[in-house]
């Protein structure tokens, strides 16, 4: 059987500090231009696009509406998953990168430019559909391509560190997204941002996009897809092989991952909704609450991912989920009383428990599944946990949110959701290299094997 080649690696070694650091502000930075397109969609389904684009609805079911939209994008992820997933490992992970970016941008500042209900009756609805569909396909490919690009670049003891750089991308597109929107709304009557202010966030995308192309313009291929591709190793039907071989291991990352999302979209996106139409809570007060609870969860990503490189991925996910557990009561009961200080406390809180895990799994995920099908089994799982726990929250949330009382029905929802994770996080067995070796090597003092994760 042929060998990996060897003779580049220390080559690769001398120049890896500065090429780290560049792959991961690229990695980073594009993460952060998708997400920003697809945050600020669902800032804008939460404040202004259920009666623009559904205007024969009630309050409510406008919202609904608005957020049903939203959800698209989530339902369209794992096909992106699936077909970018392909791509990176039939062809590499640096076309995924480059092709995601240009499709989400695309997409986005057509969004920007869909006339309203108003202009041409049901055709705007469906074309939001549609553009919010293609959105989260090039959404599905972006995070596994980001994440493979510093994973497999980033030497095996600092791992978890650099492969969170993706994962702070997500609170850095939403603070450029709601920033914008937070300037406009504080600069603009109402009726201006209505009429027009609110499309200016998505024109901006397209600036973005040919920023973060012009940022991953020169990224290498990662060593890992190389061997692969000099060896002949790489997998002719990806999608297959994770079906027949592991399908099991991506419900149980789907399902894993299911409250991180839930516990970000409750923050960000519903509860923005509930608390300026059932509170009366200024949108530009509540904005600057989430908003504040998300830069603290982008400062502590790295940190955290520090802590999974020391003592392993499984432990704080296992952390994670039960933080998410206990505090959805707190969240919803310090939401409920509109005070600005306590309802960034909520948030906060909902958001430590998130960062816990999610700080981690840019280098947890890929390390479940083999090189020849990592770009598509991680997407996928990823993603899939997307739709569980994203795509759902906002429409159920809301609705169970419509009543005068205070929105318990939402605390129970979001916990039954976090055990969920914490059950499939714990049949997922430890991943971080050193941690599987040490407790191998623990156990041939007594007979037993356990078999590393592949790296």
């Amino acid at each position: 059987m042929q060998q990996d080649p060897s003779p580049a690696l220390p080559r690769r070694a001398v120049h890896r500090p500065p090429s780290m650091l560049r792959l991961a502000t690229a990695s980073l930075a594009g993460t952060a231009i998708e997400f920003y397109d697809f945050f600020v969609y669902g800032t804008a389904a939460a404040l202004v696009l259920g009666p623009l684009f559904f205007p024969s609805f009630s309050p409510l079911a406008g919202t609904l509406a608005a957020f049903g939209t939203f959800g698209i994008g989530f339902l369209a992820r794992p096909l992106g998953s699936v077909l970018f997933g392909h791509i990176g490992d039939r062809y590499g992970r640096r076309p995924v990168l480059l092709g995601s970016l240009l499709l989400t941008g695309l997409a986005t500042v057509a969004v920007g430019c869909v006339p309203t209900y108003a202009t041409i009756g049901m055709a705007a609805p469906l074309l939001l559909l549609v553009l919010r569909f293609l959105q989260g396909l090039g959404l599905g490919g972006e995070w596994g391509g980001a994440v493979l690009l510093t994973a497999e670049h980033a030497p095996e003891q600092r791992r978890g560190l650099w492969a969170s750089f993706p994962q702070v991308g997500p609170p850095v597109g939403f603070l450029l997204a709601n920033g914008m929107i937070l300037t406009l709304s504080a600069t603009l009557t109402d009726a201006q941002f209505t009429s027009w202010g609110w499309r200016v966030p998505f024109w901006a995308a397209g600036v973005l996009a040919l920023a973060g192309l012009w940022l991953r313009r020169s990224v290498e291929e990662t060593p890992q897809f190389r061997a692969l591709a000099e060896t002949g190793r790489r997998s002719d039907a990806p999608l297959s092989e994770v079906v027949r071989g592991h399908w099991r291991l991506v419900l149980l990352t789907g399902g894993a991952l299911s409250v991180g999302y839930a516990v970000f979209y409750a923050v960000t996106t519903w509860s923005l909704a509930y608390a300026t139409e059932h509170l009366r809570v200024d949108r530009t007060v509540m904005l600057a609450c989430i908003m504040a609870a998300v830069a603290l969860k982008a400062l502590l990503t790295p940190l955290v991912a520090v802590l999974g490189d020391r003592y392993g991925r499984r432990p704080l996910c296992l952390i994670g989920s039960a933080m998410c557990l206990v505090w959805m009561f707190p969240f919803v009961a310090l939401l409920r009383t509109a005070d600005p200080l306590l309802m960034t406390l909520g948030c906060l809180g909902g958001l430590l428990g998130m960062v816990t895990m999610f700080a981690v799994v840019g280098a947890y995920v890929p390390e479940l599944y083999a090189p020849r099908i990592r770009c598509t089994g991680a997407a996928v799982g990823y993603n899939l946990g997307g739709v569980l726990g994203g795509a759902l929250t906002p429409i159920v949330a809301t609705a169970l949110a419509g009543g005068s009382g205070p929105p318990w029905g939402v605390a129970v929802y979001l916990s039954g959701i976090a055990l969920l994770s914490l059950v499939c996080f714990a049949l997922l067995p430890e991943t971080n290299p050193a941690v599987v070796r040490a407790r191998a090597g623990a156990d041939k003092g007594t007979g037993a094997a356990e078999a590393a994760a592949p790296a």
